[in-house]
């Protein structure tokens, strides 16, 4: 992999960067992180030529191995946590605007939920100790630690099957795929965690159940804040707890949002013996768009993750038979949050690849 393409994972910098020198200038420079996700972002994958070429063969041990991209992601684990920490700083401290709040509190979800996600998924999906302990920190931040369960244990289980929470149906809007995804997503969880636990002879009410763990370890993240704040001003502080469930909200709304767009309108065949037919590329959406791609550690290139989690970001390969996204992720949140439009855009381009690869599959 050249120096360019792996310089360009530090992109993802980029957000944190905006959202500080953007508080700073005031302004309409608390839009400026928006700008550059939703405007800049979607413009530039638009231009510039699509990444479709995979790591040769021979490559890909090498590449494995190198520890320059465990870097890029272990670095942004710690980066994460002192902008949140800034945040909270500016919350206790500042007066901002109603507008100002909003502006500054979804801009901090930009790099909790929109980047931190992305790279606790990325760990989480490793066994090592220290990979799943930075998955489970980042996630803390944003009071979505179920997701580690969830995720690996459960949707990519019943990934494109009816069994599946964040597995969007046709015909779904967002806003009906959210409710059914957080919620049902969280009991899976809990019943998940149940099971593992049934295994190895444990009590559920136990410390041993995560599930518990993951309730707790967020409120008691936000509470030491609070009051550390509290005490330092000589008054209740908050801002920081209304601050901090709001950036969490709309940060695993927009994994949501990934999610919905991941796998709209997926399916797997159930098989005569009532099981359902292997995961493979075709199950997922695609997209190679560079400039999204390197923001989002290749996280569009979904298809090859699903058919092969424990693929490091850095060796996923493009599929040209599975189906592809119009635009990157930048620009498909937008469109997804106008179900009329997701709908004419998306139920089209379903069919006609539908018609054209899986009817010449079979």
């Amino acid at each position: 992999m050249n120096v360019m393409k792996k310089l360009g994972f530090y992109s993802a910098f980029v957000l944190p960067l905006l959202l500080i020198s953007g508080f700073y200038l005031g302004g309409i420079g608390f839009s400026l992180i928006h700008i550059f996700v939703f405007i800049l972002v979607p413009v530039l994958d638009f231009f510039i030529r699509k990444d479709q070429e995979n790591v040769p063969e021979n490559q890909i041990p090498i590449l494995t191995k190198e520890r320059f991209y465990k870097l890029v992601i272990f670095s942004w684990v710690y980066v994460q946590l002192a902008v949140l920490v800034w945040g909270f700083f500016v919350i206790a401290n500042r007066s901002l605007s109603l507008s100002e709040w909003l502006w500054f509190s979804s801009g901090m979800a930009l790099v909790t939920g929109g980047v931190g996600i992305t790279v606790a998924h990325e760990l989480g999906h490793k066994a090592g100790k220290l990979e799943q302990f930075y998955a489970k920190v980042l996630l803390m931040t944003v009071c979505y630690m179920h997701f580690i369960v969830e995720h690996n244990r459960g949707h990519h289980v019943r990934v494109a099957t009816p069994d599946d929470p964040a597995t969007s149906r046709r015909g779904e809007s967002f806003y009906s795929f959210w409710w059914r995804s957080v919620s049902d997503g969280y009991l899976s969880a809990i019943q998940l965690e149940q099971q593992r636990l049934e295994k190895i002879n444990a009590k559920t009410w136990s410390f041993r159940n995560n599930m518990i763990l993951f309730t707790i370890l967020p409120l008691l993240f936000v509470g030491v804040f609070t009051v550390g704040f509290s005490l330092s001003q000589s008054r209740v502080v908050w801002e920081i707890p209304v601050f901090f469930f709001a950036q969490s909200i709309l940060g695993f709304s927009l994994l949501e949002l990934v999610n919905y767009i991941e796998h709209y309108g997926m399916e797997r065949k159930k098989l005569p013996n009532g099981r359902y037919e292997r995961v493979t590329p075709l199950h997922s959406w695609n997209a190679s768009h560079t400039v999204s791609n390197f923001l989002l550690f290749q996280l569009q290139r979904h298809s090859d993750h699903h058919a092969f989690a424990y693929k490091p970001y850095q060796i996923l390969e493009h599929h040209n038979d599975s189906p592809q996204l119009p635009q990157g992720y930048s620009a498909m949140i937008i469109l997804a949050l106008v179900p009329p439009l997701w709908f004419r855009v998306m139920d089209k381009r379903l069919e006609t690849w539908k018609t054209e690869v899986i009817g010449s599959i079979q």
